[in-house]
């Protein structure tokens, strides 16, 4: 056990192992339930006493992953009322930098109690780490009437509200908080870089795997909320849902996003049935008032980045990596924006050898990932820095949510496993997990920002290899495409 620690909601008993301390599950807003149910997130209350603070929260309401990806990102589910809380790491001291997590799941998904999420690491080299839960798929972004939007943003800014409040306590400077976030998780990162209500709350910033375009027009959310509710068979109102079991609206979401996802029909998703993202944050004009992309406040430095091949995931755990043929990947490649078949000769021509759902793959990445984190760097114009994990795991390549555990330097973590295979490479963790701390610490990430003349990118592998515009013939197909 750890020694007790106040703060203003009370006492709080941790965790110690080796020197670091753990406080685990603590409440920064009210049980969203009941009178709080699709309401704002209001602060937690006090309680008496010490607070045992030595085991995980509640997560947040939510059904398990569509089926493909069940085996590659193991849920963790805890029952319970207070899922909005939080998990601090700490080795003690004084005015050490923060780490903020915001977990990724695809707005549906993931809590901050997953294995790879373990802040031990980073406590250990200096950083206080936090992980952050948050209401996912219904509660948190459906666009219902009668219900704030964008729940789930709102939760991250009470949360980091509450570490701006309380973080002193546990040995973080609050005026040194960098705000992370890795797919979903990076989304968010982006949309509160554009944020009035965030600005301060946070320093630094990094986007893993996620740029600023994946936000909803009122009209998409109204046409999810619309699907979610007749699934339910109930108006899309905040009064309507509120009456439903939160287990009842959860297996809804899975269900629309399996549907999204898997069998996407373009008549009726429209723009919905490429981002395949059916829960995400709206554009409503108050809660976010205006698109992230261009608005990003370029004060605020941000690293972000992509695996050298994200969608693969996609592709090999759905099973249609070998089962693409030329005909498929010309189709699919006039439906992501490009003139088919000279972009997919500028693609074979680095890729001699690859196959038409390799080929695929890489189009996917770049228009889902790469092109994103390239155009919110042109945007902001200053102040970025852009990475490529580039390290390949025997089953995934380096697809996507493959760098996680590398980022934490949780290489042994339950559960990655299947994601990383077996004795993968520990120098590749400390090289990247060396440029989280560095960047969350001192602001830099070990190359030199982005700029339209450089490009400079960093390449991670057992070593940082900066980079004039790689793959730069790829990437100017994109140009007023994406």
């Amino acid at each position: 056990m750890g020694d007790v620690l106040h703060i203003a909601q009370g006492g709080l008993r941790g965790r110690e192992d080796g020197g670091i301390t753990a406080y685990l599950g603590v409440p920064y807003a009210r049980a969203p339930f009941g009178p709080l149910r699709f309401a704002a997130p209001e602060p937690a209350g006090p309680w008496d006493g010490v607070r045992d603070a030595t085991e995980f929260g509640p997560t947040a309401p939510k059904d398990d992953y569509i089926p493909m990806y069940v085996p590659l990102f193991p849920e963790v589910t805890i029952e319970g009322d207070d899922c909005l809380n939080l998990n601090i790491w700490t080795p003690g001291g004084d005015g050490l930098p923060v780490l903020v997590w915001i977990h990724g799941g695809a707005f549906t998904n993931g809590s901050n109690s997953v294995p790879e999420y373990d802040g031990t690491a980073f406590a250990r080299d200096g950083v206080v780490f936090v992980g952050v839960n948050y209401r996912l798929g219904g509660e948190g972004f459906a666009y219902l009437e009668g219900a704030p939007a964008n729940r789930g943003l709102l939760d991250q800014i009470a949360a980091l509200r509450w570490v701006r409040e309380n973080i002193a306590a546990f040995g973080g400077d609050p005026e040194q908080v960098t705000v992370a976030g890795e797919s979903a998780g990076a989304w968010c990162v982006q949309t509160l870089l554009a944020m009035p209500q965030a600005k301060g709350l946070f320093q630094r910033a990094i986007a893993q795997s996620g740029g600023a375009q994946h936000v909803l027009t009122p009209e998409a959310g109204r046409l999810v909320a619309a699907d979610l509710a007749a699934r339910l068979g109930v108006p899309p109102t905040r009064d309507a849902f509120a009456e439903l079991p939160p287990a009842a609206v959860a297996a809804a979401v899975r269900a629309v996003v399996e549907e999204v996802q898997m069998a996407p029909d373009p008549a009726k998703w429209g723009e919905l049935a490429l981002s395949a993202q059916p829960f995400a944050p709206t554009v409503d004009g108050e809660v976010l008032r205006v698109p992230p992309l261009g608005a990003s406040d370029p004060d605020v430095p941000l690293l972000t980045g992509t695996t050298a091949e994200e969608a693969r995931l996609i592709l090999v755990a759905s099973g249609a990596i070998g089962v693409i043929d030329e005909a498929t990947l010309r189709a699919s490649a006039a439906a992501y924006g490009l003139d088919a078949d000279p972009a997919i000769a500028v693609y074979r021509a680095s890729r001699p050898d690859a196959r038409p759902g390799d080929l695929l793959s890489a189009i996917v990445s770049d228009w889902y990932f790469r092109i994103p984190a390239v155009r919110s760097a042109e945007a902001r114009g200053r102040n970025t820095w852009l990475y490529r994990f580039e390290w390949a795991s025997p089953s995934l390549g380096s697809g996507h949510g493959v760098d996680v555990p590398f980022a934490f330097d949780t290489l042994g973590a339950p559960g990655v496993g299947p994601r990383l295979g077996e004795d993968p490479p520990q120098d590749v963790a400390d090289v990247f997990h060396s440029v989280w701390v560095g960047f969350a610490t001192t602001g830099d990430p070990g190359w030199g920002p982005y700029d339209s003349d450089t490009r400079t990118v960093g390449l991670i592998g057992d070593v940082i290899t900066p980079a004039a515009d790689p793959a730069g013939s790829e990437r100017v197909l994109w140009e007023g495409r994406r």
